[in-house]
């Protein structure tokens, strides 16, 4: 499970304008209609295309659990690019995005001034150029382990470090023991 990754698109589909097909033949004809063509569907979905096509024709209904939750997952990932780009876009520009997090978080600093790790909740608004650095280390596959350290890079430099108005010697921030995330557009 992808905590970070999970989150930030958590975050962007908060700004769909509609919300996603509710029923599992509507699921089905939207990706079929994406991926122009049963075939493609049946493979990603890991099902018969003959299953692909009497969900299209509302012969089959109520798919078990773990189809309806992979369904659903990739009906979600392809629903309204353009409104998944803009939102991107606008905290990329000009809105940045917002982390709340409860963590274990410490940092290295010179000799004799090091904190201990500990577990903090924090809430701290980040600047445009964070939510780009998040969005683009996704978009090209970041692992959660990068997206981790890409957000406690970004927690050193407006938190702890108050965009460079203190703990200049601060040398690295540690993100461990994630007990939750959750971005904000």
């Amino acid at each position: 499970m992808s905590m970070f990754g999970d989150s930030l698109d958590k975050a962007v589909q908060k700004t769909f304008t509609r919300p996603i097909p509710k029923s599992a033949g509507a699921q089905m004809r939207y990706l079929v209609k994406q991926l122009k063509g049963t075939r493609a569907v049946a493979q990603m979905l890991r099902v018969s295309q003959r299953t692909v096509e009497r969900y299209v024709k509302d012969q089959i209904k109520k798919p078990r659990p773990d189809l309806a939750a992979r369904i659903e997952r990739e009906v979600r990932a392809r629903w309204q690019p353009q409104i998944r780009d803009k939102a991107k876009k606008t905290a990329a520009t000009t809105g940045g995005i917002v982390i709340d997090t409860r963590a274990r978080l410490g940092y290295t600093a010179p000799i004799g001034s090091t904190d201990q790790d500990r577990l903090r909740h924090l809430t701290v608004a980040l600047p445009p150029h964070h939510a780009a650095k998040l969005f683009e280390a996704q978009e090209q596959g970041a692992s959660d382990r990068e997206l981790q350290e890409i957000a406690a890079e970004a927690l050193k430099e407006v938190y702890f470090q108050d965009n460079g108005h203190r703990a200049g010697g601060l040398e690295e921030v540690r993100l461990t023991d994630v007990e939750h995330i959750e971005f904000d557009l």
